[in-house]
């Protein structure tokens, strides 16, 4: 029996993140006090066809399936976090043109500042984060957490 942490990044590594060019929506709930982030980019994937967030993805859904935050599989936060975070990352590799994100007070640790933000910079196929050219949105997440320290 392969242990679930090696089952689930296998997951993360080879199952398709593949989104819709225009189309991919971010979040961000690592730190924060509630999911209204996330709430907000489900209703926004619920309004918008063809949107979709990491979840609605082969990956995302093979990864749900696997409920990893269960108290019997063992595995860390660390360990879940760098499970999405590995299929986060290559989503965002794939993605093509605007993104759309809800991240608002997005904490300097979470998976959206640590591993989706430096991969959004680094893909030259995605332009705009939420109608804002990319480094000018990226900027502003680092401004905003200057002034929230």
């Amino acid at each position: 029996m392969i242990p679930l942490f090696d089952q689930a990044m296998n997951i993360a590594l080879t199952y398709d993140v593949t989104t819709l060019k225009d189309k991919l929506v971010l979040y961000s709930i690592s730190y924060l006090p509630t999911t209204e982030n996330r709430d907000k980019a489900f209703n926004f994937v619920r309004q918008h066809s063809g949107s979709q967030t990491i979840e609605n993805t082969p990956c995302g859904n093979k990864l749900i399936e696997l409920d990893l935050s269960q108290p019997q599989h063992n595995l860390t936060s660390e360990n879940i976090a760098q499970i999405w975070a590995t299929a986060s990352k290559r989503m965002i590799q794939k993605a093509q043109g605007h993104i759309t994100a809800f991240v608002d007070g997005a904490d300097p640790r979470s998976v959206f500042c640590q591993t989706e933000l430096p991969a959004i910079l680094e893909n030259p196929d995605i332009s705009t984060i939420n109608n804002i050219d990319k480094h000018i949105f990226a900027q502003q997440i680092r401004n905003n957490q200057e002034v929230h320290k």
